[in-house]
C-alpha cells in the first residue's frame, strides 16, 4: 500500500510545528534513549511501516518491528527504535495515533469478515467512501490488512448508479430504457444499480445491470430477493449495504449475497497501545 510522504509530513507537521519545548527546557534533548509501542489486547497491527518512516526522518533507529496485517495478542511489543531523548518525544504521539487508529479499523475489519464468514466462507467485506477526509491513505491500508476491500476508492473508477442519480433521469423506468446505452459505454465496468425495494432490484436485474446493490433492506427480506434475483440471473453481483455493523452482519452474510458494504469499521474504540521510554546509557 502506497502512502505518500506528503501524508506522512502532514502528520508529523500537525504534532510538531517547530519543537519539542518541554525536552528543551528540561535539557534532556541530547539523551540516549529507546521507545517501544506495545499492543495490550489482540488486535491486528496496521502502521508500523509508517512509524518507521518517521523514526527515520527524526534519525530514529527501528529496532525491531511486527508488520501491518499481523494479528497479536496482548501485550505485544509490535515497534522500537533508538536516538535522542528529544527526537523519540517528537515521534511518540504521531507514531502512537497512527497505530491506535490504524489497528482499530484493521482490527474491527477482521472481526466482521471473521462474523461474517462463519456464515458464508466466500462473502467479502467492503468499505465505503465514508471515512474521515484527510486519512484515507492510511484508512484503506488499515482496511486491506483486516482483509478487507475498498468498495469505491473514488468516483472515477466504477459506475454505481444511485437514486441521487436517476433523479436526474426522469425515474427509474428510464433508467431501464437506457441501459443498453450505459453498458457499452462502460464496456470496461460492471454496471452497479443501488435499490432500495425488491421490485426495483427485479426490474434492474432485467434490464441487464451487472449488480444492485441493496440498500437498507432487511436481512429477512433480501434473503428471498436475493433468491428470487439469481433465478433470473445467477451471474448478478449483489451487494448489501446500509447500517450493517457486527451486531447484525451474519444475518446478511447467510443472505447469499457477494459482499457486505460497510462503514462500521471506521468509527470505533483505538486499540489501546502503550508507550514505554527508557534511558540507554
Amino acid at each position: 500500500m502506497y502512502i505518500s510522504d506528503e501524508t506522512i509530513e502532514k502528520f508529523i507537521k500537525e504534532d510538531i510545528p517547530y519543537l519539542d519545548l518541554t525536552s528543551c527546557i528540561l535539557n534532556i534533548a541530547e539523551q540516549k534513549g529507546k521507545i517501544r509501542f506495545v499492543c495490550r489486547e489482540e488486535a491486528v497491527i496496521c502502521g508500523t511501516e509508517e512509524v518507521i518512516r518517521i523514526f527515520k526522518k527524526f534519525d530514529v533507529t527501528p529496532v525491531n518491528f511486527v508488520q501491518s496485517g499481523t494479528k497479536v495478542g496482548s501485550n505485544t511489543v509490535i515497534i522500537e527504535g533508538e536516538g535522542d531523548s528529544e527526537k523519540l518525544h517528537m515521534v511518540w504521539k504521531v507514531s502512537m495515533n497512527i497505530l491506535e487508529y490504524a489497528c482499530g479499523i484493521a482490527t474491527r475489519t477482521w472481526r466482521l469478515i471473521e462474523k461474517a464468514r462463519v456464515m458464508n466462507p466466500n462473502i467479502q467485506v467492503v468499505t465505503t467512501r465514508k471515512g474521515f477526509p484527510g486519512t484515507k491513505e492510511l484508512s484503506i491500508k488499515a482496511v486491506v490488512c483486516g482483509g478487507g476491500f475498498p468498495h469505491r476508492l473514488g468516483l472515477s473508477e466504477s459506475v454505481l448508479i444511485f437514486p441521487q442519480h436517476i433523479a436526474f433521469l426522469g425515474g427509474v423506468e428510464n433508467l431501464l430504457k437506457a441501459m443498453d446505452s450505459i453498458k457499452a459505454k462502460a464496456c470496461e465496468n460492471k454496471v452497479i444499480v443501488e435499490v432500495e425495494r425488491v421490485e426495483e432490484a427485479i426490474k434492474v436485474c432485467e434490464a441487464g445491470a451487472d449488480g444492485v446493490q441493496v440498500d437498507k433492506m432487511k436481512s429477512e427480506e433480501l434473503h428471498e430477493a436475493v433468491k428470487i434475483l439469481r433465478n433470473i440471473n445467477p451471474n448478478l453481483v449483489i451487494l448489501a449495504a446500509g447500517g450493517i455493523n457486527i451486531s447484525n452482519v451474519e444475518d446478511y452474510a447467510k443472505t447469499g449475497v457477494n459482499a457486505i458494504v460497510t462503514s462500521a469499521v471506521y468509527f470505533g474504540k483505538p486499540v489501546d497501545i502503550g508507550t514505554e521510554m527508557e534511558k540507554v546509557t
